[in-house]
This record gives C-alpha cells, sequence and structure tokens, in this order.
C-alpha cells in the first residue's frame, strides 16, 4: 500500500506538468509578451520531448532498477521544472518545457516497470489501477491547482512549488522503493532499443499507435479549447470553468472500480465501443453551449469513456506484440504523448470555429482513433487445446505479467 500510494502521488505530480500550462495560458502570454496560441507551444514541447523520453527510458530502467531510475529523474526534473519559472520569453519558455518533459519522462516507465519487478501478482492489478488512473486523473487535478496558484500567487509559482514537491518526494522514495539488482547488459540494451522499430513493421500495431495519438489529442484539445475558446456564458468566469474541469474527477475515480465489469469485453472491442462513446459526449457537448451544468456532465461522460479506452488500447498493444512487452510499453507511451502534444495545437489552429467547432472537431478524431481501432478485432490469439495443463497455466501467468506490464497507458492514461 504505501508503495502504491507513493507511486500514485508522483504520478499525479511529475505526468501533470504536461498540463500545468493548459490553465496558464493566457496569465503566461501576458507576461511573456505573446498569444494564449502562441503558448501552447509550450504544451507541445514538452509533449514531444516526454514521448521521447519514454523509448529512452525504458532500456535505462532494465538496466539501472527503476528506484535509480526514478531519484535520479526526480532530481533533474526538479532543476528543469524549477528553471521554468524564470523563463523571461516564449522561446525560453519552449525550450526549458523541452527539458522539463525529458527530464520528467524518467517517471511513468520506471514506475510500472516498478510494480512489474517488486509487487506481489494478487496486487500488482490493484497497484497498476491506481498508478495509471492517477497519471489520467493528473490532467484534471494539476489543471485546478494550477489555476488556483497562478490565481493567488502568479503563474511562476506554480513551477517553483511543483519543484518544491518533486525535491520533498525524493524522501519516500529512497525510504518506500527497494533497489533492484543490475542485471542488465549492453547488449541487452540494443535489443531493448531495436525492439521498436521492428514492432512499427507490424501494420496493426502501427494503427494502435496512431489511435492512440488520437485519442490522446482529442483528450487535450478538449481542454485546452476550455482555455483558450471558453464556453458560451462560461469564458471569463474562473469559478465556471474551475468546475467544469472539477467535474470530470468523479469519472477517474469511478472507471477503476468498474475494471471487472469492462473486463468482459475483449479489450480491442471495448477500446472501439469507448472511442464512439468519447465521440457523441464531444458531439453533444458543442450543443450545450452556456449551460454548465449540462456540458459538466458531457465532459464527465467523455472523460470516463478516455479512462476507459487508454487501458483497452494498451491491452490491445500487448496482444499484438506479447513477446517484447517493454517495446509495446516504450510505443504506447510514446504515441500517447505525441498526441497530448498534438492537443494543443489542434485546439489552438481552429480556435476561430469556438467551443463548439473544435468540440466537433474533437469528435472526428475519435471517430478515425475508432476506425484506426477496427482491424484489432480480427486479431485474436486463443490459447489451443493442445497445449496441455502446464503450458496453459504458464500462458496464463504470462498474460497477467504482460497485462500489467502494459498498463501503463493510463489504466487511467500512461
Amino acid at each position: 500500500m504505501p508503495t502504491t500510494v507513493l507511486l500514485t502521488a508522483l504520478g499525479v505530480l511529475v505526468v501533470g506538468q504536461m498540463y500545468t500550462v493548459l490553465a496558464l495560458l493566457h496569465p503566461m502570454a501576458a507576461v511573456l509578451g505573446t498569444t494564449p496560441g502562441q503558448a501552447t507551444w509550450t504544451a507541445t514541447a514538452f509533449g514531444f520531448a516526454y514521448a521521447a523520453g519514454f523509448l529512452l527510458t525504458g532500456p535505462l530502467c532494465d538496466r539501472y532498477g527503476p528506484r535509480a531510475v526514478i531519484t535520479a529523474g526526480l532530481v533533474a526534473a526538479t532543476a528543469s521544472t524549477a528553471a521554468v519559472s524564470v523563463a523571461p520569453d516564449l522561446p525560453t519558455a519552449i525550450v526549458l518545457r523541452s527539458l522539463q518533459g525529458l527530464t520528467a519522462a524518467t517517471f511513468a516507465p520506471s514506475a510500472l516497470s516498478y510494480v512489474a519487478q517488486h509487487i506481489a501478482p494478487r496486487h500488482r492489478g490493484t497497484s497498476l489501477t491506481c498508478i495509471t488512473s492517477g497519471m489520467l486523473a493528473a490532467a484534471v487535478v494539476v489543471q485546478i491547482g494550477a489555476q488556483v496558484v497562478a490565481t493567488g500567487i502568479g503563474w511562476r509559482a506554480v513551477f517553483w512549488l511543483s519543484a518544491a514537491l518533486m525535491v520533498l518526494g525524493l524522501i519516500p522514495v529512497r525510504r518506500v522503493l527497494r533497489p533492484t539488482p543490475r542485471h542488465g547488459t549492453d547488449a541487452g540494451l540494443v535489443q531493448t532499443f531495436t525492439a521498436v522499430p521492428r514492432l512499427l513493421r507490424r501494420p496493426r500495431l502501427g494503427a494502435l499507435c496512431l489511435a492512440t495519438v488520437a485519442l490522446m489529442s482529442a483528450f487535450v484539445a478538449l481542454y485546452t479549447a476550455v482555455a483558450l475558446a471558453g464556453p458560451p456564458g462560461i469564458a471569463g468566469h474562473s469559478a465556471a470553468i474551475l468546475t467544469l474541469r472539477a467535474g470530470a474527477l468523479p469519472a477517474l475515480i469511478a472507471v477503476p472500480l468498474l475494471v471487472p465489469v469492462l473486463q468482459r469485453l475483449r479489450a480491442s472491442l471495448r477500446a472501439i465501443l469507448a472511442f464512439a462513446l468519447a465521440s457523441l459526449t464531444a458531439a453533444a457537448g458543442s450543443f450545450l453551449g452556456g449551460h454548465t451544468v449540462s456540458l459538466a456532465i458531457a465532459l464527465l461522460l467523455f472523460v470516463a469513456a478516455v479512462a476507459v479506452a487508454a487501458p483497452a488500447v494498451v491491452e490491445t498493444i500487448n496482444a499484438t506484440a506479447p513477446h517484447a512487452p517493454g517495446a509495446a510499453v516504450a510505443l504506447y507511451g510514446c504515441s500517447m504523448f505525441i498526441g497530448a502534444s498534438l492537443g494543443p495545437q489542434l485546439a489552438g489552429a481552429f480556435t476561430g470555429l469556438g467551443f463548439g467547432g473544435i468540440l466537433l472537431l474533437v469528435a472526428a478524431v475519435l471517430v478515425l482513433g475508432a476506425l484506426l481501432a477496427l482491424p484489432a478485432l480480427r486479431s485474436h490469439a486463443p490459447v489451443t487445446p493442445a497445449t496441455g495443463p502446464a503450458h496453459r497455466a504458464q500462458a496464463r501467468e504470462q498474460t497477467a505479467d504482460s497485462r500489467t506490464l502494459t498498463a501503463a497507458g493510463l489504466r487511467s492514461t500512461g
């Protein structure tokens, strides 16, 4: 339990750095001498660097152990996060946010790897559900916190306060997490890196990665639209926007509780149905305008659908690459944050359409994601009767381990 609580809390803090600026676009733009639309590049720069960092962290974690990588990553992320708080202009802020994204990327793969290596199998699923749900909840929780802090003491305080919390996080990391004996080799690192491009040669896996990009770009674009375009009747009212953001939190609590029911459906089917629900709720939200309560309900259902789709996609990716779960996790995480990086630009480019128009665009992107996931419905590898009891038991154990490893994507959300 202490391990799960610690990694969940750190997941909210570290992964949430991706989303802090979505609540700070207007005050940052005013101080940095730019527009809120241009300020979205601070989110995009973080996301692209974060995505690249996923591909690097996995092999480092295999070689040096999760605790060592989390510790070093927190130290580096503390420095880069504090540096963002003193950015004098937009270009500098973009560079510093890129560095922050690269250093923050050390956490999520390492945390998930730690759970796979050190948490007992009977508790592993629950632990991963809590951690990855926290990572997805960070998109909402950290935006709320950033908005409150910025309103009270300014947007720069959001970053130095985050840095201070990261420093404090180093103490329980060293006390609660256990070190992992080094067993990796240079050859192992090379093999891990080369596994990623090999997996991308599989058309269905490539399509699932693109579906992940669509899912996260739609998710982040919607929340960016709340800040940039502002729903009619709500724009300019910080309390109403805060309520709108907070309204999604019950979904992020409820979805992990529904895991036993949801898993009765095949992961690929679950993903497609969740994409469809997210698309429908985004389209419905576009017509609700300034009706705060109705719009909040639509966004609640939208976030719930995203929270269901994310782990379903990663489970499907895992089934497509059962012999390379680590590389699959890296690809999923990379795709997820490429999508999260494109989301602000998607919203920024179509601000002229208004809030409703952006939501319709989000709905269309999610339909595309569902279509990209459709081929996975045709890939199913049942256990054959000829394998025998011992082999079937081993297969079940490998499948369980592999699923827990790849719940990185936010059994959330990575």
